[in-house]
């Protein structure tokens, strides 16, 4: 999973990076179809350095993009779609915070992550 810690928006939490989930989903439905990037990258119109930004999460890519990507992967776009928002929900739910008391006093708490 691909994160970083965010010092303004999130509270100190972390802010998930959706270019590098994306990339990661991709790069792992390649390599478990054991098809190379070059095979993708032609296949799918793209030159193979831009495909390789996109699976490291350095580039965004276009929707269009993305659409050659999929279907050079024979890979349904609203499936690629699921599978990165399952990592995003993972991610979420990994970093969320939770209350816990400690001792006997019920007004004493500590914040602590779910990981």
């Amino acid at each position: 999973m691909s994160k970083l810690l965010c010092s303004n928006c999130c509270g100190g939490g972390v802010m998930i990076l959706l270019r590098r989930e994306v990339g990661d989903v991709l790069r792992d439905h390649r390599q478990a179809q054991g098809r190379t990037l070059r095979e993708i990258s032609a296949s799918a119109a793209v030159s193979l350095g831009y495909l390789s930004e996109v699976e490291r999460g350095e580039k965004e890519a276009s929707s269009e993009l993305l659409g050659s990507i999929c279907a050079a992967l024979h890979l349904p776009m609203s499936q690629m779609l699921s599978d990165v928002s399952d990592r995003v929900a993972e991610s979420e739910a990994v970093s969320a915070l939770v209350t816990l008391p400690i001792g006997r006093r019920a007004d004493t708490v500590v914040r602590a992550s779910a990981a």
